[in-house]
């Protein structure tokens, strides 16, 4: 249980630096603490659309993963990105992704961020 809650947490910083540095991703929410429970519910529907839809996904384009060398990785993770978004909208949080390039910079910055938290963080 202590594990996914600090993994919750490191993807909810990785989501506010990604939405703090790319554009198209908006943050919104009346002060700080909106904001704050807005970033972890949104961490926490990202970590379900990563543990559900994620692993599907990446074996339907296990073709395109051989012929990339694995630089696809980066599409689909902006594709769950975006799939977050969309299911955020629907929960009616204040996180939106405006389009595919902010999805595609929000998740390289998301998985630089939450690798180097998860290095500090280690065990």
């Amino acid at each position: 249980m202590k594990s996914f809650a600090i993994k919750t947490l490191i993807n909810a910083a990785a989501i506010w630096a990604a939405a703090w540095i790319v554009g198209g991703i908006i943050l919104s929410g009346q002060g700080w603490w909106d904001k704050t429970v807005t970033v972890v519910a949104v961490a926490l529907i990202f970590g379900v659309v990563n543990f559900l839809i994620k692993p599907l996904v990446k074996l339907l384009s296990l073709p395109l993963f051989v012929l990339t060398l694995g630089l696809i990785t980066f599409v689909i993770n902006a594709l769950m990105l975006w799939l977050t978004s969309w299911a955020s909208d629907k929960l009616d949080l204040s996180f939106h992704v405006e389009g595919f390039w902010p999805a595609l910079g929000g998740a390289l910055i998301i998985s630089i961020v939450s690798w180097g938290l998860s290095l500090a963080l280690n065990d």
